[in-house]
């Protein structure tokens, strides 16, 4: 009887997960392509965090009213909000807030729905945002991975 060779940590490391980009809405403006390019670039360090992800990833990019529905239905808010994440492995990001917060950061509104997408990536990877000390965390998480993204996805 054979023995089986020990396995090593990157032999039994879990493959990066799938994502798949569903652009929903066609009202606001962004770049669909350069989007999609900065998440995959962001995913590497977002995988890489507390909780694994799931193996299969939807970012959907929406309009304010698909949003409001969602945030009413499942959150019971009323209005739309920037982005809702849930744990199974989707991510709904809402175009026209990312256009409207972008010109507060000097940013495009491609770079803020791309902040959206890794802010979902990180609740994903078990980060939470609800104490300040938490949010304060996040934020500099995502802005730290956004910055490394835009380096490589150039």
């Amino acid at each position: 009887m054979r023995k089986k060779k020990p396995t090593t940590k990157s032999a039994t490391k879990n493959p990066s997960p799938s994502l798949a980009f569903f652009h929903r809405q066609r009202a606001t403006p962004y770049d669909s392509a350069a989007l999609e390019s900065l998440v995959r670039a962001a995913l590497p360090a977002c995988a890489g965090l507390a909780s694994p992800l799931p193996q299969s990833i939807d970012i959907s990019v929406i309009g304010n009213s698909a949003m409001a529905a969602i945030h009413r239905d499942f959150l019971g808010i009323s209005g739309p909000t920037d982005v809702i994440t849930f744990p199974y492995g989707e991510i709904f990001i809402c175009a026209p807030v990312a256009a409207a917060r972008a010109s507060e950061f000097a940013h495009s509104t491609t770079t803020e729905l791309a902040l959206y997408a890794i802010h979902g990536l990180l609740h994903l990877a078990g980060l939470d945002d609800v104490q300040p000390a938490d949010a304060a965390l996040m934020a500099r998480e995502q802005s730290r991975i956004l910055a490394a993204a835009q380096k490589s996805s150039v």
